[in-house]
């Protein structure tokens, strides 16, 4: 049983507790009540807000829409107004703009070009808005007006500030490639900076606002009148001042030229001077000396050659050439400043054709000429086409970057002018090559005393020629397809579509047989003609003289190199030449030593007394000695051996065979009593005929 006292505490907690628990109730009650009321109040309040908002509402919406409408309206009158001023102004430009327009652009161009913009302006609007008004055509008139104006002043620009460029400008610009260091680069000014920025302005306003393109054909027809000038200018200024020394340059060039102690690589020869004139010149010293230098040596006339004018027309028209290609790079890019992109090209092309025209037809004018001196057989003239192609082969790819985008026509000028060259030097190069073979002349011309022949001459300095020029030379004859003539394979490594493409080792290969076959054809021609001599001994002095000038011209120039391209022997085959004709000559000797030999003496006794046949024989074979010996240095005196080292040779093994054979015969009847007048016979003594054979090829003597 649970205490009773245990139970009353208890009983009183609880109670306790439920009074406080009555007592919070009470007081949520209260907090309840009192928050339905202020809940009650704030509605309230809100309720008489939302009522006034809206009475306020109800008030400005009216004053607000009334604005509105009032700003919208100012802003139109705004508007009208301002469109008013805008369309009233229009009435105006042509009063505002008439005296600028009639005085012209000249010396204010930006405020000219500001008027003609109003009154384009002006145009558009009476056209849009009013095209019967009267004051349209007032406009469109004034804006003719202007825009003529603006390209009289564009040809004005055009035609007073455009002047050929001076010539030596063009030879310092031409060799500035070669002379002048990279930071030295020249650059050409066609129109003063002032002048060219009016020039470009004027051109841009024409194009985008005046739809003209009529200023193009005036550009390029100024231009192109210039650039002619320009190029005949320069052909003119060479004329008159080249010499021998060459061509005057500006004393800029000059001057760094004399300071430049060793010769730079050359990346293109700018120039060739003095081509034919140098071939003149080496003709006309062959022909006063020999090869030892001595004078008289040699009786050779010179080829017909070319005069110093000739030679100075070819230098001109190289020079032409490169000028040609610098001022039309310079004009294009002066172009490219005034003239519509998308006009660009067939401008240019328009430009150029006068003058590139010229130059062609000048090519073409050489080419003629050669080939009528062809036909004449002075194939000395071929020698003018060869710096000329040269050049042109040279400069090719410079032309076809200046012409790129022009019209095929254009493009094709210069590919057919050299073409018309290959095909006239191949032709002259195989026409020399039959003529050197069958050239008819063997008496009239013929050396008397036996020296180098004329015809000997002019073939080795022909071909030397060809030395400055094997790879034009080469492309030359194989652009013709000659490989089938001299029987060379075509390797297909070596060869392309284009005869152009011929590698150089092929070409250089061709070269070497075409040079070995008018070597050919020269020995045959001269073993011919060696058949005129009715004396053996001449005609093998003959033969011997060409033969060793052929083998040392060879020597002294790359021709040696060139031939034993294709003819390894060749040389050692010369040498065997040289020394068979030297033997053939000895025999001529024969004929004297042959009286003294010992198998034609009699043989005797010493002390025994000679029988009048042993006496008498003796003094024939002395007689017939002495005879021979006068008469061969009479005649073999006169004949001549140009070459220094050949003449002592032959003369020292002549006097060595003779003086030995002569020594011998002189011991043995010397002292023989064969005569009563030992004089009589005893004419010489060895050293008398050694100094007789020594004599010999010598016409002073």
């Amino acid at each position: 049983m649970i205490p009773t006292e245990e139970v009353s505490a208890r009983r009183r907690e609880i109670e306790y507790k439920l009074k406080q628990e009555e007592l919070t109730l009470s007081f949520i009650k209260d907090s309840l009540e009192k928050s339905d009321q202020l809940t009650k109040n704030m509605v309230a309040i809100l309720s008489s807000f939302e009522s006034r908002l809206m009475k306020l509402e109800n008030s400005i919406i009216p004053v607000y829409k009334q604005t509105e409408n009032l700003q919208r309206l100012q802003e139109n009158v705004e508007k009208t107004l301002s469109c008013l001023d805008h369309v009233i102004s229009y009435y105006h430009v042509a009063k505002d703009t008439e005296k600028i327009i009639k005085e012209g652009p000249t010396g204010r161009l930006e405020e000219y070009l500001n008027c003609m913009d109003k009154i384009q302006k002006a145009v558009e609007y009476f056209q849009d808005n009013n095209p019967d008004s009267p004051e349209l055509n007032r406009v469109k008139s004034l804006f003719e007006r202007g825009k003529e104006s603006l390209e009289s002043e564009f040809r004005s620009l055009m035609t007073r500030h455009t002047k050929p460029v001076p010539p030596i400008l063009i030879l310092d610009l031409i060799s500035g490639d070669d002379d002048m260091e990279p930071q030295e680069e020249m650059f050409l000014e066609h129109l003063p900076e002032g002048v060219l920025h009016d020039i470009i302005r004027i051109s841009g306003w024409l194009v985008e606002n005046g739809r003209n393109q009529d200023f193009m054909t005036v550009y390029f027809q100024i231009r192109s009148v210039q650039l002619d000038r320009s190029v005949k200018g320069l052909k003119d200024h060479f004329r008159k001042n080249s010499s021998s020394a060459g061509v005057p340059y500006s004393p800029a060039i000059q001057n760094k030229r004399k300071d430049t102690p060793t010769k730079k690589p050359v990346k293109r020869p700018v120039l060739i001077p003095g081509t034919i004139r140098k071939a003149q010149n080496l003709l006309k010293q062959y022909s006063q000396h020999g090869l030892d230098g001595k004078k008289g040596a040699s009786n050779l006339i010179p080829m017909e050659g070319r005069d110093d004018v000739f030679d100075i027309e070819i230098d001109a028209y190289i020079h032409c050439v490169s000028a040609f290609v610098k001022l039309a790079q310079s004009e294009y890019q002066l172009l490219t400043d005034i003239v519509p992109e998308h006009h660009q090209k067939k401008t240019f092309d328009s430009l150029i054709q006068e003058s590139l025209d010229n130059l062609i037809m000048e090519g073409d004018n050489i080419v003629s000429a050669a080939r009528k001196a062809i036909i004449r057989h002075d194939y000395s003239a071929v020698l003018t086409i060869f710096p000329i192609l040269k050049h042109l082969k040279q400069m090719k790819p410079e032309f076809d970057q200046v012409l790129q985008g022009t019209a095929a026509g254009t493009k094709n000028k210069l590919p057919g002018l050299i073409t018309s060259m290959e095909t006239t030097g191949a032709k002259a190069l195989e026409e020399f090559a039959d003529n050197i073979k069958n050239d008819p002349d063997k008496e009239y011309n013929m050396p008397k005393d036996g020296t180098v022949h004329e015809l000997t001459s002019n073939a080795i300095l022909f071909l030397q020629q060809l030395l400055d020029f094997q790879e034009t030379a080469g492309a030359m004859l194989a652009s013709q397809v000659l490989g089938d003539t001299y029987n060379i394979p075509l390797d297909p490594r070596e060869t392309s579509s284009s005869a152009s493409s011929y590698s150089s080792e092929f070409s250089r290969r061709l070269l070497s047989t075409y040079i070995c076959k008018v070597l050919g054809n020269l020995q045959l021609n001269l073993l011919s003609k060696s058949k005129v001599y009715e004396d053996p001994a001449l005609s093998a002095i003959f033969l011997h003289n060409n033969y060793n000038y052929i083998l040392k011209s060879l020597e002294k120039s790359e021709l040696i190199q060139l031939v034993a391209v294709t003819q390894k022997t060749a040389e050692r085959s010369y040498r065997e030449l040289i020394e068979q004709q030297i033997q053939t000559y000895q025999r001529s000797w024969l004929k004297v030593t042959d009286y003294i030999l010992e198998r034609n003496l009699p043989v005797f006794q010493p002390g025994v007394k000679l029988k009048d046949k042993e006496r008498q024989m003796i003094k024939e074979r002395f007689k017939g000695f002495n005879d021979g010996l006068e008469e061969l240095c009479k005649i073999q005196k006169a004949w001549a051996i140009p070459d220094m080292e050949q003449r002592d040779k032959i003369r020292r093994a002549q006097k060595t065979i003779v003086k030995e054979t002569y020594g011998a015969f002189l011991n043995r009847y010397g002292n023989v009593p064969f005569t009563k007048n030992p004089e009589k016979y005893i004419k010489y003594q060895v050293d008398q005929v050694g100094e007789m054979i020594e004599k010999l090829f010598d016409t002073s003597a």
